[in-house]
């Protein structure tokens, strides 16, 4: 036995470690950290939302079973690394996909299934409430889906008692407490960074709007807590929860629940002015901590916060890399046929590495990967979508090559007006599956991006990783979260850093003027079909 190895061991079996969940669209991961923030070990559960009266949606019991999985999948690493199962954790922190609605009645009755953010069905409610706040209200953000169920008419709607995001009903279940961390907070709501609340003169403006429902809106939201703060224990009922075996013992500290956001600032130590972060998965990304308020609202940019509070401008963009996997599925099984047996892995790996060989504009060919509605180019449906002249050169890689620049086209759409109101930009870091094969997703966001791209050790770690150390700060805080991970967490983290190249950048730029032309395309496509 090593001495690192007794190490860790002593970590587990005396519980100086800390408990980070997150619900990501696909995967509930759970990971176990040290006090040196390294994963000791973890565990994960594959779910799937669902369309449920045209919305998409997860069940509640969905959420159970899976949080359960998650660690039950984790204590069974940890038995075979370490050969205990876990009895105690100092903190533990939740995590999950932002804004959505979920609204219950007073005896904790759900009232309608679960709405989350992929859902662009309130249009109506942003072009009034953007109207109305002069601030831009994302489709997603739970103030959005709250209004649009008013101007519906909606019978539910009377009976609300409470609000929540997915991060702050979990963290409910296991706590009893009713807190929302301010990075997840500010996906509901509109946030004042100075007061580190929600925005008061939006909120009498709202309650102006539905002076005829016999509630308040301040009586609905989370209360709000920052990165630090201690949100409640682990009670003997959560612990029952998460572990049904009885091995698990309740009392340790919870962090507050944030955002797959917030976890993606803290996972790359992008939570201080002119810092940046992209992160990729079933949604793509990009968020800059801000400096100073923009000069006006943007409806391509959200603005929400860090899990300290400061002000931060998002660019999300619905579709991500699952139209990427479901076409590599498509070869996985074509070489199965062949008589190959790979793993999912090597087929994204030999994918990737093939789009080195690519044209630098993707040989003329067009892809879109919208699974759904895209809201900064105008699209509420998607058609995934892949086409081509008969001028263009159709390779693999031309292919692969197109639909990793789908991928970042609305992202780059996005972050134009960042650099057009010249918002400094000292470090983006990205983080996600996209940067798994060395140096390729690295290496086409700088291009696409048009600035460096750093990618650190612990990029693969992600949003359970990035919770997790939320909930060692809680248990501990020394510093500001800013100092708290630079003097601790990152002190020897090694980045590594991709440079636009000008052939490059020239290519993808030749791709996004096609891309913005054949929109019209997308469009005709979600008409006619």
């Amino acid at each position: 036995m090593t001495m690192e190895f007794a190490k860790q061991t002593e970590s587990v079996e005396s519980g100086t470690v800390s408990l980070g969940i997150e619900f990501g669209s696909t995967n509930i991961k759970a990971v176990l950290i040290d006090e040196k923030f390294d994963i000791l070990a973890s565990g994960a559960h594959a779910w799937e939302n669902n369309l449920v009266d045209g919305l998409w949606s997860y069940s509640l019991e969905d959420v159970k079973h899976g949080l359960q999985q998650a660690y039950a999948n984790l204590d069974a690493d940890v038995e075979s690394k370490y050969g205990v199962h876990i009895k105690r954790v100092q903190a533990v922190g939740i995590s999950a996909m932002m804004h959505g609605y979920l609204a219950f009645d007073a005896e904790e009755n759900l009232l309608v299934p679960f709405r989350t953010w992929r859902n662009t069905n309130t249009g109506n409610a942003v072009e009034k409430l953007s109207e109305v706040f002069d601030f831009n209200i994302p489709h997603r953000w739970s103030i959005a889906h709250l209004y649009q169920a008013v101007l519906d008419n909606e019978t539910h709607v009377r009976d609300i008692a409470h609000l929540n995001t997915l991060a702050g009903y979990v963290h409910w279940l296991l706590s009893g407490e009713r807190v929302l961390g301010i990075g997840d907070a500010s996906g509901m709501f509109p946030i004042d960074s100075a007061t580190r609340d929600y925005n008061q003169t939006m909120v009498d403006k709202f309650e102006e709007l539905t002076a005829d429902q016999p509630w308040k809106l301040r009586d609905l939201l989370p209360q709000i807590k920052v990165a630090g703060e201690q949100c409640g224990l682990l009670t003997e009922e959560g612990a029952r929860l998460l572990d049904p075996s009885g091995n698990l013992e309740a009392g340790a500290v919870m962090c507050a629940p944030e955002g797959d956001a917030g976890t993606g600032m803290v996972a790359t130590n992008a939570v201080s002015p002119r810092t940046g972060n992209v992160s990729t998965g079933t949604s793509i990304f990009g968020m800059v901590v801000l400096e100073q308020p923009l000069s006006k609202p943007y409806a391509e940019l959200d603005m929400v916060t860090t899990p300290a509070g400061d002000d931060v401008a998002m660019v999300h963009c619905n579709n991500g890399a699952s139209e990427l996997g479901e076409w590599a599925a498509i070869f996985a099984d074509f070489a199965k046929r062949l008589g190959g047996e790979y793993s999912m892995s090597d087929v994204f790996q030999a994918l990737l590495e093939s789009s080195v060989e690519a044209d630098s504009d993707g040989g003329g060919l067009m892809f879109f990967n919208y699974l759904a509605g895209e809201p900064i180019t105008g699209l509420d449906e998607g058609r995934p979508m892949f086409f081509r002249t008969p001028q263009s050169s159709f390779t693999l890689s031309n292919f692969v090559r197109v639909q990793l620049y789908a991928i970042l086209a609305t992202l780059r759409i996005g972050m134009e007006i960042l650099e057009n109101e010249g918002v400094g930009l000292d470090l983006l870091v990205g983080h996600g599956g996209f940067f798994k094969t060395a140096g390729v997703g690295q290496n086409v966001m700088a291009n696409a991006l048009r600035t460096k791209v750093s990618v650190s050790a612990t990029a693969s770690n992600g949003g359970a990783w990035g919770i997790a150390v939320l909930a060692a700060y809680a248990a501990k805080p020394e510093g500001t979260l800013s100092e708290y991970l630079n003097n601790q967490v990152f002190a020897t983290t090694q980045f590594t850093t991709a440079e636009p190249k000008a052939e490059e950048m020239e290519g993808f730029d030749a791709f996004l003027a096609r891309y913005r032309r054949a929109l019209a395309v997308q469009q005709a496509a979600v008409e006619n079909s």
